[in-house]
């Protein structure tokens, strides 16, 4: 057997047992060792088969910790409502000149808004933003006439999450620099989100397995219980 980098031999805590939220965020933070601040990473395996209509999960939640992520915003407004967009810190703002750059290649952006009259623009960029989860959405709110809330909910900790084929939400809920408190609170807000989207169709136990973990670091199991869920 090849022998563990010295960088996961200095790794501690124990990753089978069903820790309570506090002690499983502790154990994340001491073992993110990075260079760098880490993401902390949360895994949420659902009870749900994502290939029926009505048992998708997805929406969007606020941090109240906010992400730590500088959130860089393009957004398809026309006049006034692109005048609120730049005004709320959005980087990228146009219409059709917005479209042929994206069409061209440009993906310097982490979420993309759309006021309702813009959605037959953006609706020709589906091949392009649609597998990269870009593509706005009203569920989530980012097809909105409201484009300046949006752009500010967006850079202060909103976090879009949808279920995967596997039945499993990933999302980021904060850096390793943040205090416990600021990432339980956040934990719990998105787990709170999780619950509240429970769709019709999910039959039995809902929330399955929930872990934590840093970019480089190992994941620790989390006691449902100890979330709320």
């Amino acid at each position: 057997m090849a022998k563990q980098p010295k960088r996961i031999q200095a790794w501690t805590g124990d990753r089978d047992a069903n820790l309570a939220l506090d002690e499983a965020i502790k154990l994340v933070k001491a073992n993110a060792k990075a260079k760098f601040d880490e993401t902390i990473e949360i895994s949420v395996n659902l009870g749900v088969d994502p290939r029926h209509a009505d048992q998708q999960v997805r929406g969007v939640v606020n941090l109240p910790s906010g992400t730590g992520r500088d959130v860089r915003v393009a957004v398809f407004a026309k006049d006034a409502k692109a005048d609120e967009a730049k005004a709320a810190g959005a980087e990228h703002v146009g219409a059709e000149d917005l479209y042929e750059k994206i069409n061209g290649g440009f993906m310097d952006f982490d979420r993309v808004i759309a006021t309702p009259d813009m959605m037959a623009l953006v609706g020709r960029l589906g091949k392009v933003l649609g597998p990269r989860g870009l593509m706005p959405n009203p569920k989530v709110g980012t097809v909105t006439p409201n484009v300046a809330q949006a752009v500010k909910d967006a850079k202060g900790g909103a976090v879009e999450f949808r279920v995967e084929k596997a039945g499993i939400v990933h999302a980021g809920v904060g850096k390793a620099s943040f205090t416990e408190d600021a990432l339980k609170a956040n934990v719990v807000a998105l787990v709170d989100a999780l619950n509240k989207a429970k769709p019709s169709g999910a039959k039995g136990l809902y929330v399955k397995k929930i872990s934590l973990s840093s970019t480089m670091g190992p994941g620790f199991k989390i006691d449902a219980a100890s979330v709320g869920a």
